[in-house]
């Protein structure tokens, strides 16, 4: 079974058509499939459409969302009502091209666990690829996953991948590094970007702004989650040899008959490590909370976030 995850919001116009084109792609892998369409609080008459294509098409299915709360909230919605044992997801908006999907199926089944799609010719305003290049860049540096783009909406999963996955806010467009943080073996294939032909961007500047905090949000539960004295001790080490230095060094100006009392650098240096010990202290207290959360999780539940395959 295929379950392919369509967040809409105000795509009334743009439903029927993307059918069409699933059901071309689809159908002739000669394998179960279905159309799970999120209406993602729609005013524009989404819902009545996708009302009368399910009245239509027994594999469409419908989540109705009670207000707009964003694309994560979206996906994860249409995650959680698919039964498919492959998932793939693709916007409404009709710039995802889902001829492609069958490409995608393939390189999954080369053994991957996610594949990507890359817009390589991406059909946008110069001013939205600038910034999204930069934005893959600087993602790509910080988690560590080397993908050319990370908000393209084209992707295909196993469904364990997105079963284990917990997204909201902006988190979906960080969904191969939560992947990648868990283990999963990630590819990336270039797919067709279309133009826009219905409707208006909805992603701004600001929207780039807020993905770059969620960035670091991610990159700190993906590599400190389990181990968080490793950052907030090695901050507080790092601090704290400065401050002690710079101590050490007034301490030798002080036995050389100087005056220290008046100098700034003497306040620096009791604060570094104040500061350092706070960091260390901060993170001995994360590990605490850290190791009661893992005794009252279980080890199973832990073992089976790692375990890829047991033979017996």
């Amino acid at each position: 079974m295929i379950s392919v995850v369509v967040p809409l919001h105000n795509e009334a116009r743009s439903l029927a058509l993307l059918h069409d084109e699933l059901r071309a792609a689809l159908e002739p892998l000669g394998r179960p499939w279905e159309a799970v369409f999120v209406d993602d609080g729609s005013t524009d008459g989404t819902f009545g459409a996708l009302t009368r294509l399910h009245a239509t098409e027994p594999n469409v299915r419908v989540v109705r969302l009670r207000r707009n709360f964003g694309k994560s909230a979206a996906l994860a919605a249409g995650f959680a009502q698919a039964d498919g044992e492959i998932v793939v997801t693709l916007d409404g908006d009709g710039q995802d091209d889902p001829s492609e999907i069958p490409r995608l199926l393939a390189k999954l089944d080369e053994g991957y666990d996610l594949v990507s799609g890359w817009k390589a010719r991406r059909r946008d305003p110069l001013r939205r690829r600038a910034l999204s290049r930069v934005f893959n860049r600087v993602t790509s540096w910080m988690s560590g996953i080397r993908l050319h783009d990370l908000n393209c909406g084209l992707k295909a999963y196993r469904a364990e991948v997105v079963q284990g996955l917990r997204i909201y806010g902006e988190l979906h467009r960080f969904i191969p590094v939560l992947a990648h943080y868990r283990g999963y073996r990630i590819a990336e294939l270039p797919v067709n970007h279309r133009p826009r032909e219905h409707g208006r961007s909805r992603y701004g500047l600001e929207r780039y702004l807020r993905g770059f905090l969620d960035l670091m949000t991610v990159s700190f539960i993906g590599r400190y989650r389990h181990r968080p004295l490793h950052l907030f001790g090695g901050l507080g080490l790092l601090l704290g040899i400065l401050g002690t230095a710079t101590l050490v060094y007034l301490t030798a100006v002080k036995l050389a008959g100087h005056a220290i009392g008046q100098r700034p650098l003497l306040t620096l240096g009791v604060l570094l490590v104040v500061v350092g010990l706070q960091f260390f202290s901060l993170g001995l207290i994360s590990e605490m909370i850290t190791s009661q959360h893992e005794e009252r999780s279980g080890t199973k539940e832990r073992s089976e976030l790692h375990v890829e395959e047991i033979l017996s």
